[in-house]
C-alpha cells in the first residue's frame, strides 16, 4: 500500500476534489432544467472501488451527504464487479436505496484502469418530473408518486438503454427536461473518469485503497478530534412541525462520550399516511451535516467524517420509513434535523451556534398544458430567513439546510406561464433579539394560463406552534403563508388556479437571539431605515 506524505496527499486530495467541482461545473452547464442550472439541486461523488466516498463537489447540497455512496454499495450488491464493463453506467430512483424521493436520479459508472475497477464515478440529481401525482405532501404511499426506476444499467458498454429512454419519455411530463439532465449527469461521470485515469497514471497508482484509506483516517481524526472539544454528556432536543390535522413531533437524544457521538430519535413520530416520511439515508445525512457544520465544517465530506457519528431512529418512525410510505415531500420533516442538532450542542457551546432558520426550504411545484397542447412542469425554490447568532443577525432569505439557490424572476417568467408581480423582503418576520433573525421574503405570481394549472407546495412553519425559535431570550420569527387569489390556503393540499389567479408566497423568518432589550439602537435604526422592521 503507497504511503503519502502531508505534501503529496494534500496536491492529491485537492485534485480529486477539483475532479468532482469540475463536474459539477460541466452538469450545470449541460443541464436542461432550473432544479439543477438555477438551484444546483445535486451531487457529484467520487468513491473507491468499494463504494466509500473520498470526495464530494462542493456545491453539493447536505441531504446527498452519504447518499451517492450507499447507493453505489445497493448497485454493488446487484452487479458485482465480474458483471461490469467499461462504459457501464448504472442508475435507481428507489426511495430507500437512494435519497428517500423519486425525483431524484441516481447514477454510477465504474472506473476501469489495468482492466480493474479503481473507482465509481456518481452523481444525484433532481429531476424535474418522475411522472405521477405532482409532488405534494398528499400522497398516501410511494406508488402514486412516481415511476420507480429499479437498480439496472442505464448504459451498456456506452450505449443507452432505448427501452429505459422511451420507458421515461412515456410517464414524464417534461421528457426532453427530464433525459436532458440525465445526460448532463453522464457528462459528469465521464469527465470524472478521464480526470481520475490521468491523475492515477500521473502518480503512477494503480488503486486509490491506500489513498483513500488515508483520506479517511485523517478525516475521522479531526471530526474525533473536535468531539473530544464537547464535554460528555446526554443532551435531548424536540422539534414540532406543522404536520396535517395535528402537528408532528420530533425527538432527538444526543449522546456525547470520548470522541464519537450518538444519535437516537426514539420517541418521534410514526410514519404517516402522507409523503413526509423520511427513509434513513437521508435522516442520517441532515443528522451528520449538523453536527459537522457545528464542529468542523471545513473538512471536506467523504466517509471517514461519518465514521464517529452513530445515527438511529426505530424502523416504522417518521425519521426511518419503510415500504410502501410516500417520501416525496421529505424535506418538510427532515430539514428540522441539523436544527435540532444545532439546538441541542446550544447547551454545551451557546457561542457557537445560531437560532433557528425559517426552514424547512420552500418551493412551488406546477403542472398545466401549454398554448400548443403540451404538458410543462415547473419546480421554483425559495427561502426563509437565518436564525440569528451570539454576534450577529441572521441573514435575509438564505437557504439553510440545504443551499439551494432561488429561482431568479427572469427565468421564472420565461419557462412557467406566470408574471412575478413582486418579490421583497417580508418586513418585521425576523425574531427580535439581541440580535435579530433574519426576513423571509414575500413573492406573488399571476397566473398568465390560458388554462387552469396545477399548484402544489413545500411550505412549512406556518403554524405558531412551529415557528422558527429563537435562543438566549431571542423571539421566534414569524410563521410563513401560503395565500391564493387572497385567501390564505392550506400549504400541505393540491390546488387549481385557474387563468388570471394570483398565488402569493410569504416564507418565515429567522429567530433572534438574546434578549430584544439588549439591542443596540443603532442597529434598530438601520433595520428601519433598511426596510427589515
Amino acid at each position: 500500500m503507497a504511503e503519502f506524505n502531508a505534501v503529496t496527499l494534500e496536491m492529491i486530495w485537492t485534485r480529486l476534489v477539483s475532479i468532482v467541482d469540475e463536474a459539477a461545473a460541466a452538469l450545470v452547464r449541460t443541464s436542461f432544467s432550473t432544479i439543477v442550472r438555477e438551484s444546483n439541486d445535486f451531487a457529484c461523488v467520487l468513491t473507491n472501488a468499494r463504494g466509500q466516498s473520498i470526495a464530494q463537489a462542493n456545491d453539493s447540497i447536505p441531504s446527498f451527504i452519504g447518499t451517492v455512496p450507499r447507493t453505489i454499495r445497493h448497485f454493488l450488491e446487484e452487479f458485482p464487479p465480474r458483471t461490469l464493463e467499461p462504459g457501464d453506467i448504472l442508475i435507481t430512483n428507489d426511495i430507500w436505496m437512494g435519497t428517500g424521493h423519486l425525483p431524484d436520479i441516481t447514477v454510477a459508472k465504474p472506473i476501469f484502469l489495468n482492466g480493474r475497477i479503481v473507482a465509481f464515478a456518481g452523481s444525484v440529481a433532481h429531476s424535474p418530473d418522475i411522472g405521477g401525482k405532482i409532488r405534494s405532501a398528499e400522497a398516501k404511499e410511494v406508488f402514486e408518486e412516481g415511476l420507480q426506476i429499479p437498480i439496472m444499467k442505464v448504459m451498456r458498454r456506452g450505449e443507452i438503454d432505448r427501452t429505459f429512454e422511451r420507458i421515461i419519455r412515456k410517464n414524464v411530463r417534461v421528457p426532453d427536461q427530464v433525459m436532458g439532465d440525465l445526460y448532463a449527469q453522464f457528462t459528469g461521470l465521464h469527465l470524472m473518469e478521464q480526470r481520475l485515469i490521468a491523475l492515477m497514471r500521473e502518480r503512477g497508482l494503480d488503486s486509490l485503497e491506500g489513498l483513500a484509506e488515508e483520506i479517511h483516517r485523517r478525516s475521522e481524526t479531526a471530526i474525533r478530534k473536535a468531539i473530544r472539544a464537547l464535554p460528555d454528556g446526554v443532551y435531548t432536543h424536540s422539534a414540532i412541525s406543522d404536520g396535517f390535522a395535528e402537528p408532528i413531533e420530533l425527538r432527538m437524544k444526543m449522546t456525547v462520550k470520548g470522541d464519537s457521538i450518538e444519535i437516537d430519535y426514539a420517541g418521534s413520530a410514526p410514519q404517516v399516511m402522507r409523503s413526509i416520511n423520511v427513509c434513513m439515508a437521508y435522516t442520517v445525512a441532515y443528522t451528520a451535516y449538523g453536527v459537522k457544520a457545528v464542529l468542523s465544517p471545513e473538512v471536506p465530506n467523504n466517509d471517514g467524517v461519518l465514521r464517529p457519528i452513530t445515527v438511529t431512529a426505530p424502523e416504522g418512525c417518521i425519521l426511518h420509513s419503510r415500504h410502501p410510505a410516500a417520501g416525496g415531500a421529505r424535506a418538510l420533516i427532515g430539514h428540522f434535523l441539523p436544527m435540532m442538532v444545532i439546538n441541542a450542542l446550544a447547551k454545551a457551546i451557546p457561542d457557537r451556534v445560531m437560532a433557528t432558520v425559517g426552514s424547512p426550504l420552500w418551493c412551488i411545484n406546477l403542472s398545466g398544458v401549454n398554448p400548443q397542447g403540451r404538458t410543462f412542469a415547473n419546480l421554483f425554490f425559495m427561502n426563509g430567513g437565518y436564525g440569528a447568532a451570539h454576534d450577529r443577525d441572521g441573514i435575509n432569505v438564505l437557504s439553510w439546510p440545504s443551499n439551494i439557490s432561488s429561482t431568479p424572476v427572469e427565468m421564472i417568467e420565461k419557462l412557467a406561464p406566470l408574471k412575478v408581480r413582486h418579490r421583497r423582503f417580508r418586513r418585521g418576520t425576523g425574531g427580535k433579539g439581541r440580535y435579530r433573525g433574519g426576513t423571509g421574503q414575500e413573492i406573488c405570481f399571476e397566473s398568465t394560463s390560458k388554462t387552469p394549472i396545477v399548484a402544489t407546495f413545500m411550505a412549512e412553519r406556518t403554524r405558531a406552534q412551529a415557528a422558527a425559535a429563537g435562543i438566549a431570550g431571542g423571539e421566534a420569527g414569524a410563521p410563513g403563508e401560503v395565500v391564493i387569489d387572497g385567501r390564505r390556503v392550506d400549504p400541505k393540499a393540491q390546488h387549481v388556479v385557474e387563468p388570471g389567479g394570483t398565488i402569493e408566497l410569504k416564507t418565515p423568518g429567522g429567530g433572534g437571539y438574546g434578549s430584544p432589550s439588549e439591542r443596540r439602537r443603532e442597529l434598530i435604526e438601520a433595520d428601519r431605515a433598511d426596510g427589515y422592521i
